[in-house]
Formats: structure tokens, C-alpha cells, sequence
């Protein structure tokens, strides 16, 4: 099944027949598999001073980032029947994580199934091997083969070299790149020309967002959505002894003017509110000795270096699910459409980030999986190591592939089969089917 691909290494990526090779370059240490997705390979060799100066610093890479990252229920149906069952239209098997690490080795575990397994079963349990590579493109045993079949999309943190004979080849199976510089912000991503496209869909998405009144109804249950998930959140730390009911309550009494919001900058005011207290309770959920700030232009500490690098990874993973639907990507209800941006991934992503990116912090920090070590701090920013964007990604992956068993469906769904869900129930209520209700969670 097509699974995700996280490379750090540096090297080549180019093509040969039906297979990517990802040409390590002379030094490195060859391409071995390995078994566990725990494991550690040593980090790539460190840049000299002209080469870090050919990276624009986290300051301006933040605000690339955010060009796709303003901050800012009911069960689910698909728009005609069931998802596929295979290919790269497979929404309800998971993408497993293949991450190309500075040793070489590929870090892989496979895809959660939606017809089987056990409810957040750890997608880990099964493993595979690693491709071997051609001897005509190997560079000295240091190439790593990778079936085009076998991937789903890519997410590029290492130094590669591409050409358009690759970049063509992509377009043509329908894979998008994501790419992430130096410091592990968002740079871009390659969105090949799409395939499945409706024009009747496009107008009709161009129309809910022209009209005032049919933008405002998405808009506010988008809000609606991350709300219920946020405050969730905070009721299952608060049942656990955190003291943070105060800001429970405050989260509460704000939520209320989402109802009466009579336009999106209204809305977006508060939901901006209700994200500034729920930040406020991480200072308890975390048991930290300071009061907790959301910074994110740069970000100033762990904290915020996490939630601005695994938003960056949540923004991508769902711009790579709305390139399966029909749907536009430039065009979103609740962040105002801009330049150079796929702002509807930011109108999806709001929903899941208290599902799929805040846990992920909560379990990377209560847990130690992530401490000061793995921060590297320059003047007035923080950013994460090699090492410790490996954990998060690995984390990030591995939530991805978790199952929940689906109230309506009556099978096991992952949350990045979820993500999709998400993006077709919003093709339902463009297209008049039913209304859009936004994913709440009930786990």
C-alpha cells in the first residue's frame, strides 16, 4: 500500500524505470534497513558557515510557514460509497512511515487497516525491508531504491538534488512533496496538476466563498469543531488532577459568541481567544515552572519550536489529502485565501491540531521523548535538532496510523483516513448533499 516517505539524508533523488533511488553522497555510510522505527542512525555531517548561510534564518522561514499557518462531531459519511480499497486513493489504510535517516536506514512501519486491527493497535507491530538498489545507479552500495508504487507522498528535510525528469515523474503518479529547510520550517510544497478535478465543484466552492452568509456557516463550524476537541483536551487533563478548570470555564463563556459572530473576522477573534486561554492551561497540563506564551514569529522556547514544527508537518500531511479530493486548495472559509498559500489545509488542519498534534506534544513532554537537549538555541529563536525532529516525526507518523473504530462505518479508521473524511464531507455540503458537520471527536 502507498505509505509516506520522511528522507533526511542529503544526497540525490532521481528515477529509473517505475523506481525512485535516493543516491547518498560519497562519504556517507551505506544504505542499510532497519527493523525498528525506534532506532537512531548518527545525525548528517554539520554544515560549514557558508553552507548555513545559504539558508534563510527561522525568522523568515517562520513566516513561509505560516503563509500555510495562521492560528487562528458528529460522526462521518463519504460523499458516494465506501473509500477504495487500494492505491493511492487509500484512505482507510494508513500510510506507513519509511524515514531515510542520516545512517541510511529506512525506519518503517506499516499502515493501520481500517477493516482490521484493534483500536489504536500501534502501527509499528509489522515491519519491512528496504529495496535493494540497482548496482548501474548504486554509488558504491550507498543507494536506496524505492518502488514509486510504495509511496504516497514525500517529505523532504534533507539536502536533495532533483531534476524535472524526476518532478515530471511525480506529476504524472500524482505525488506531492512537502519540503522543509535547514531548521525544519516549511518551505513549499510540490503540488502536481490535478486529476481529479470537477468544474461544477470549483464553482460551487468559489460561490461558498463569495457569499457572505454560506462562507460564515463553514467558517463557524470549523470553529465549532476545534473548539469541542480543544476543550476536550482540557476536560481530560483537568479529570486527571491538572487545575485548570478555571480555564475550562473561560474556554466555555468565549465559546458562546461563536454562535454569534456576524463575520469571519469576528469569528476568527475568537477563536483566536479561545486558543490564547487554552494555550494559557499547557502551563499546568505540562507542569511547567513559567507561564506558558504562545510565540510563533520566531518561536522562543521547546514548546513553541514543537507546536510550530508539527503544525508545519499536520499542514502538509492534510494539503496531501485534499490533493486526493476533488476540492481546491487555495480556497478556505475560515483563513482568508492568499498569495502563494493552500489555505484550505489551515481550515482542516484547525480541527485536528488538538487531536493529532497537541496530544503528540503533550505525550513527547510529559514522557521526556523530547528535552532541552534536543533544542538547538540561536540569539532571539529555538529550533529542534536532527534528532529531535526525528522523534517527532516518528510520533507524528505513528498517530497518523492510529485506528479508531468508526461509530457510523462500523470499522477502524486512521487519523489520516479521518483528515480525508474531513475534506469529503465539505464536497457533501458544497455540493448540497447534506450539511457539513466537523469532525468531533468522541475518543
Amino acid at each position: 500500500m502507498p505509505r509516506t516517505y520522511y528522507i533526511f539524508t542529503s544526497g540525490r533523488l532521481r528515477r529509473k524505470g517505475n523506481t525512485l533511488y535516493l543516491e547518498r553522497r560519497p562519504g556517507s555510510e551505506p544504505v542499510e534497513a532497519s527493523a525498528k522505527a525506534t532506532d537512531e542512525g548518527p545525525l548528517p555531517p554539520k554544515r560549514s558557515d557558508d553552507e548555513r548561510a545559504d539558508h534563510q534564518s527561522p525568522a523568515e522561514n517562520e513566516a513561509v510557514a505560516d503563509g500555510l499557518a495562521t492560528e487562528t462531531g458528529p460522526e462521518m459519511d463519504l460523499v458516494n460509497e465506501d473509500l477504495p480499497n487500494s492505491g493511492s486513493e487509500c484512505v482507510d489504510k494508513g500510510s506507513a512511515t519509511d524515514t531515510l535517516s542520516a545512517k541510511g536506514g529506512i525506519e518503517a512501519a506499516t499502515g493501520d487497516d481500517v477493516d482490521g486491527g484493534q483500536v489504536g493497535e500501534h502501527p509499528s507491530a509489522r515491519t519491512s525491508a528496504a529495496q535493494e538498489s540497482e548496482p548501474r545507479l548504486s554509488l558504491k552500495g550507498q543507494s536506496q531504491a524505492i518502488p514509486i508504487e510504495d509511496i504516497a507522498d514525500l517529505f523532504l528535510f534533507g539536502e536533495l538534488d532533483l531534476n524535472t525528469k524526476l518532478l515530471n515523474f511525480l506529476a504524472q503518479k500524482g505525488i506531492p512533496f512537502h519540503v522543509f529547510n535547514y531548521y525544519g520550517f516549511y518551505s513549499g510544497s510540490y503540488y502536481p496538476r490535478e486529476t481529479n478535478v470537477s468544474g461544477y465543484l470549483l464553482v460551487r466552492q468559489v460561490e461558498h466563498y463569495i457569499d457572505a452568509t454560506k462562507r460564515l456557516i463553514i467558517a463557524r463550524e470549523i470553529v465549532r469543531g476545534a473548539y469541542h476537541n480543544l476543550h476536550r483536551n482540557l476536560l481530560y487533563y483537568r479529570n486527571r488532577g491538572r487545575a485548570i478548570q478555571d480555564s475550562i470555564e473561560m474556554m466555555e463563556q468565549e465559546s458562546e459568541k461563536i454562535e454569534t459572530a456576524s463575520s469571519i473576522a469576528a469569528l476568527m477573534g475568537v477563536e483566536g481567544r479561545i486558543r490564547e486561554i487554552y494555550y494559557g492551561a499547557f502551563t499546568e497540563i505540562l507542569r511547567l515552572e513559567e507561564p506558558f506564551k504562545r510565540v510563533k514569529r520566531p518561536p522562543d522556547n521547546m514548546i513553541n519550536a514543537l507546536i510550530s514544527f508539527s503544525n508545519s508537518l499536520l499542514y502538509a500531511a492534510a494539503l496531501s489529502q485534499i490533493y486526493r479530493t476533488p476540492l481546491n486548495p487555495t480556497i478556505s472559509f475560515l483563513h482568508e485565501p492568499g498569495a502563494r498559500r493552500f489555505s484550505l489545509a489551515l481550515d482542516i488542519a484547525e480541527i485536528f491540531k488538538p487531536i493529532i498534534v497537541d496530544k503528540m506534544i503533550f505525550k513527547l513532554l510529559n514522557r521526556s521523548m523530547v528535552t532541552e537537549d534536543d533544542l538547538m538555541e540561536e540569539v532571539a529563536f529555538a529550533y529542534l535538532k536532527e534528532k529531535g525532529r526525528k522523534v517527532v516525526v516518528r510520533e507524528f507518523e505513528e498517530r497518523l496510523q492510529t485506528t479508531v473504530r468508526h461509530r457510523r462505518m462500523k470499522r477502524n479508521v486512521s487519523y489520516r483516513g479521518f483528515i480525508r473524511l474531513e475534506c469529503y464531507k465539505l464536497v457533501r455540503h458544497l455540493l448540497g448533499i447534506e450539511p457539513y458537520q466537523a469532525l468531533r471527536a468522541w475518543w
